[in-house]
């Protein structure tokens, strides 16, 4: 039998992408480095989507470093070329959530799990991340290098239909796309791996609202289950999977 395998997206997900408000305080302020954390992160995607539909395609570092230059311009600032590889630096280190190292602990003692990163970020980026993250690295054995797949390779970004074909391939799951789990904070995310016939759960960060994504109503497409954190979207898939106790909704 094939194991449960969890595809973990890694920005929002497992590392908060907030952490990285502290590097660019040092640059522009505490009140300044805030709004441009938020808007960069809200160019990054909306740049991934526009991409997308423009046929186009530039990595996801590159887009990155251009939503922090938009956002910067948007509060009245400019990067020099030193602060901009500072800050890009940082972001490839961000924190991990408190609760993704519980989450790993319990995959490391499931031998019935396996478990990837599965991002838009490039190779490097992400093999960086999990090298510079304590967390991350003290979970080594539980998401190796080895494990790690990015959208780099096909050209597009989720929730692009080859992304997750392109996942499905590199883990050897492509007639078993169903016994395929996504693990992610991003509804665009959780509603692509539905569409593409996977099982996803789907970590509300926002613990004042539930799931409300409205083209979730008009596609017929929700995550599979919902959770509170990745360690309880772990424990979740293992009692769905592992200990085959009925899927909550």
């Amino acid at each position: 039998m094939a194991p449960t395998t969890i595809a973990f997206d890694l920005y929002g997900t497992i590392l908060s992408t907030d952490s990285i408000v502290k590097e660019l305080a040092k640059i522009f302020g505490d009140e300044k480095a805030k709004v441009v954390a938020t808007q960069a992160r809200r160019y990054q995607l909306e740049y991934s989507w526009r991409i997308n539909g423009m046929g186009m395609y530039q990595s996801f570092g590159e887009l990155t470093r251009w939503s922090f230059r938009h956002a910067a311009a948007e509060v009245g600032e400019e990067l020099s070329p030193e602060q901009e590889e500072q800050v890009m630096n940082a972001y490839n280190g961000l924190d991990a959530f408190p609760e993704v190292e519980a989450g790993l602990s319990l995959i490391a003692k499931t031998p019935a799990v396996e478990a990837y990163v599965f991002s838009n970020g490039t190779e490097a980026m992400i093999t960086s991340s999990l090298r510079t993250s304590p967390s991350l690295a003290r979970s080594s054995s539980v998401l190796p290098a080895s494990r790690v797949v990015s959208v780099d390779p096909v050209r597009v970004f989720k929730p692009d239909q080859r992304t997750y074909a392109h996942f499905a391939k590199v883990a050897g799951m492509e007639s078993q796309v169903e016994k395929l789990w996504l693990v992610s904070s991003n509804p665009f995310d959780a509603l692509g791996a539905r569409a593409a016939g996977w099982r996803s759960a789907w970590v509300n960060r926002n613990p004042d609202l539930g799931w409300i994504d409205g083209l979730s109503g008009a596609v017929g497409l929700k995550p599979t289950v919902i959770a509170k954190g990745v360690d309880e979207a772990v424990r979740k898939i293992i009692e769905i999977d592992v200990e085959g106790e009925p899927v909550d909704g």
